[in-house]
């Protein structure tokens, strides 16, 4: 990727910026060329960019001064959690700094009679869980980075997983969060109570990509483990067929914890990783996950293996304990590394379309792949339509970086044509950002844009991300429009 040419005041300031940032968090800036290699990309690995330098805070308020530095200083800002996002959300800028919140990783209160945690922004989504299911509670979004991925990356992208079928993706398990915004102020949007007065600025910020503000604590809601889960392992001879059995499952009332399909694709790379012992002979397997009361489980269970075999399934096997259920799901969370085995490069697209446009999707997601000549594996959240296809290339080869690229690129569109939408969980970035007019208009985007401008005027904070441009920000009460052009403006077009 060419980049856009770098703000050259900045650059010569350089050495008394770095100095400034590290007046400021005496034991968290890097600067040093060969560290910052670590930082210039995320899980976006086709494009890079090494950051003017890194600063690590460990408390909120370093976070709130440094972003008041980053003001006064007109600095560039990118937040950072753990570098999962796959949509280049927290892909760097050369004349910009990186804010890695990982040092940030406390627990601060576990309040299981509210049934919430307040946690710092880098603890991991699954360091939660562990901190309370020893008395029974869990937190239910589970990312397949979710131990990695961090809670405040999570807010950024309103991140979903397996689960969120029945509980919801971030949005639905958040209760509030501290946020500071460019000045360095800081404010709280929700708390421990069930509602707010006021506007729902909560809802306003979670997945807002960074472009807003930095959020410095989180409060989560916990969830008390359910008595009774049962995996079910059914395969079918067709995708088409599993997908016509996950919308014929919903359209029958049945709303299980999770419903998974994987291609044969896919399923072939994840026996030779993981060996979780999936059905060798199906085209495709469905995991359908329910839980509740024990006899409600065994009596939809029963529901569902019934829809399956009305979809031609081959056979159907159900989970006896907790350790067969686990095995059943080891391969699913394994998907994405299982892949990354079997071909030098990936890209993981996030689609959503409607239940109904699952099997002609999946279909021409099919056709494709031989249009373009590059293999595609399809591991996705069946129940709520989240498409992740895998799309499999290698950079060393002339174009095949591009024609992964369109490949994407016709995927992301045909979700938008059947009804869907571009992104389920991953977030816009830098990887959808000039494909968003296919879904707004004008109109659309510039409110959008507005409300950034509302946050962040001079346009500091990951500049670049989401919006094909940034016209024009209020400040002071006078219109200011933006000129330039936004960086990574070369950054090969989806």
């Amino acid at each position: 990727m060419q980049m856009p040419a770098l703000d050259e005041t900045i650059l010569a300031r350089r050495s008394e910026l770095i100095a400034g940032l590290r007046a400021l968090v005496p034991d968290g800036v890097i600067a040093d060329d060969d560290a910052l290699v670590a930082y210039d990309c995320d899980a976006l690995t086709a494009y890079r960019q090494k950051p003017l330098a890194v600063v690590l805070p460990k408390t909120a308020d370093e976070v709130s001064a440094v972003l008041a530095f980053c003001s006064a200083n007109k600095l560039k800002l990118v937040p950072r959690g753990a570098g999962t996002s796959l949509s280049g959300g927290s892909l760097p800028l050369g004349d910009g700094i990186l804010l890695g919140l990982s040092r940030m990783n406390g627990i601060l209160e576990i309040d299981l009679e509210n049934r919430c945690a307040v946690v710092q922004p880098g603890i991991t989504n699954l360091g939660i869980t562990r901190a309370v299911e020893a008395d029974g509670f869990y937190y239910a979004p589970d990312p397949s980075s979710q131990i990695a991925c961090t809670i405040g990356g999570n807010v950024a992208e309103n991140s979903g997983g397996i689960h969120c079928l029945k509980y919801g993706l971030t949005t639905n398990n958040l209760m509030g969060v501290e946020f500071a915004l460019i000045d360095g102020t800081r404010v709280r949007f929700g708390g421990k109570a069930l509602d707010a007065p006021g506007l729902d600025l909560l809802g306003l910020i979670t997945g807002g990509e960074g472009l807003l503000g930095v959020v410095t604590e989180v409060t989560v809601r916990l969830r008390r483990k359910p008595p009774s889960a049962k995996a079910l392992l059914i395969a079918f001879p067709s995708i088409e067929a599993a997908g016509q059995c996950v919308a014929d499952v919903i359209a029958a009332g049945i709303i299980p914890a999770a419903m998974e399909i994987m291609d044969r694709f896919a399923m072939d790379a994840i026996e030779a990783y993981c060996a979780p012992g999936y059905p060798r002979a199906a085209a495709a397997i469905l995991i359908a996950e329910l839980d509740g009361m024990e006899v409600e489980v065994r009596a939809t269970a029963i529901e569902v293996e019934a829809i399956a075999r009305k979809n031609g399934a081959l056979e159907s096997k159900a989970s006896a304990t907790d350790a067969e259920r686990d095995q059943i799901w080891a391969g699913r969370k394994a998907a994405f590394a299982a892949a990354g085995r079997i071909a030098p490069d990936m890209l993981c697209m996030d689609g959503t379309i409607p239940r109904r446009a699952l099997s002609p999707v999946l279909t021409r997601i099919g056709e494709m792949s031989k249009e373009f000549g590059l293999p595609v594996a399809n591991v996705f959240h069946a129940g709520d339509g989240n498409l992740h296809p895998l799309i499999m290339y290698d950079v060393m080869k002339p174009g095949d970086l591009e024609r992964a690229e369109h490949f994407g690129a016709e995927i992301l569109k045909l979700c938008v044509e059947v009804g869907g939408v571009l992104t389920g969980e991953h977030g816009v970035g830098v990887e959808k950002r000039d494909l968003m007019p296919l879904m707004f208009a004008p109109t659309d985007l510039a409110v959008q844009e507005r409300v950034k401008c509302a946050f962040d005027p001079q346009s500091l904070l990951n500049p670049g991300k989401v919006f094909p441009s940034l016209s024009a920000c209020v400040e002071g009460g006078a219109m200011h429009v933006h000129h330039g052009r936004m960086p990574f403006p070369n950054l090969p077009r989806l």
